[in-house]
């Protein structure tokens, strides 16, 4: 069950489909969940550096030495089955109320 990812590393991974810096991360996580949920810089950069461990995301330097972000090909696959698992909750949940 290694492939199943946590709400924070699911939603930072969301924002990863365009390539983006810590700060960007941050602000995208609050903003797409109109507030529910931010994710502090410690906690981002220890997710940040187990999805580069697992190979889901890259780690680039741009001109300014900040360190750019971006979801590999196997990330978009684990990103793709995590929403057709997290779907199949919702549907479940969805029968019994």
């Amino acid at each position: 069950m290694d492939d199943i990812l946590t709400d924070s590393m699911y939603l930072i991974l969301l924002t990863l489909l365009e390539p983006k810096h810590g700060y960007a991360i941050m602000k995208d996580v609050t903003d797409m969940t109109q507030g529910d949920v931010s994710i502090g810089p410690a906690s981002m950069y220890t997710i940040l550096k187990k999805l580069v461990k697992s190979g889901d995301i890259e780690l680039e330097e741009d001109d300014h030495r900040k360190k750019i972000y971006l979801i590999t090909m196997k990330g978009k696959e684990k990103l793709s089955q995590e929403i057709n698992r997290r779907r199949k909750l919702v549907e479940l949940g969805e029968t019994l109320v």
